[in-house]
């Protein structure tokens, strides 16, 4: 398998196979094949037509494995698309040192950004729905003192200044086709921005971009994937999905959606400045097709159209 960290975990089919007939014997003997397009957080394997096999790629993964068997349940019934379901959950054994889960795959296909034309403000619609719906679910009593929804996503953009200033410098031996003084601009109106927005707290998911998404063959959003993110604090950062996924009239109207006021609108920009930035000099030799689809989000946020 592709190797994405400098601690990846040794996982191959042999072991899978292994651990999936030790934890789930019914499903023992199902074809295995490994999943080409697995993110950076998790490797994957189909297992036969209709689960897929998800394993922590670096020590300490096995946390949103968890979080996620305890939450996806509650999510699953509040939003307006399909999430993966938890078929079982693996726990560390020949020597794999995570727990580990079984989901059921999902079909649908993952939107290439930026969608434009009649197919960006069809897509905007549906993805204000889903952020609308995050935002409306109810958050259990006892929530605030759970750690696992706790995530810097969630937090103050002052609170990472120096880790995109950090970011920035990495970049600029890149070669990236990115005006990095007018990104830092950018983020320095979003911080700015933030001091003047009512603080807001509810459920997001974190990591809102086009590879967490699948839409079906006539372009509506169809599920959400990855909710290892899923979190409890300022959902704003979900709305950087607007600035990866759409073109500028989708934006437009994913914005009026959701009746975002202009600090707020801002502060997203930045949040697509932060995530983007982070993402190049530590993913640039691994996963080009996430920095394309970052320059793009870094891009659209810095003109702000």
């Amino acid at each position: 398998m592709r190797r994405l960290h400098d601690d990846e975990l040794a996982v191959d089919v042999d072991l899978v196979q292994r651990l999936v007939a030790d934890a789930f014997p019914a499903l023992a003997g199902r074809e295995l094949v490994p999943v080409a397009t697995s993110g950076s957080s998790n490797t994957m394997f189909r297992l036969g037509r209709d689960l897929v096999v998800r394993l922590p790629r670096q020590p300490g993964g096995g946390a949103s494995i968890t979080k996620e068997a305890r939450w996806l349940p509650y999510v699953a019934g509040r939003l307006p698309v399909a999430v993966p379901e938890v078929v079982g959950v693996g726990e560390p054994a020949l020597g794999y040192p995570e727990r580990w889960s079984v989901t059921s795959w999902l079909p649908g296909a993952v939107p290439r950004p930026p969608v434009s034309g009649a197919a960006s403000v069809r897509l905007a619609r549906d993805l204000a729905d889903l952020v609308a719906h995050l935002r409306a679910m109810v958050v259990p009593a006892g929530v605030a003192t759970d750690a696992s929804l706790s995530w810097y996503r969630g937090g103050p953009l002052a609170a990472l200044d120096a880790d995109v200033r950090m970011s920035a410098t990495a970049c600029a031996g890149l070669g990236l086709p990115l005006d990095l003084r007018a990104a830092l601009r950018v983020w320095d109106l979003a911080v700015a921005a933030e001091e003047t927005v009512e603080p807001s707290v509810g459920w997001y998911h974190g990591d809102l971009v086009a590879e967490n998404l699948l839409v079906d063959r006539a372009g509506r959003l169809s599920a959400v994937l990855d909710l290892g993110g899923l979190g409890v604090g300022d959902p704003t950062v979900d709305l950087v999905v607007a600035w990866e996924v759409l073109d500028a009239e989708g934006r437009a109207v994913f914005r009026r959606a959701l009746d975002v006021d202009d600090a707020t609108w801002t502060v997203s920009r930045g949040w697509a400045v932060l995530i983007g930035l982070v993402t190049f000099p530590y993913y640039g030799a691994t996963m080009p097709q996430r920095c394309a689809d970052r320059v793009a989000m870094v891009q659209a946020a810095t003109r702000g159209d």
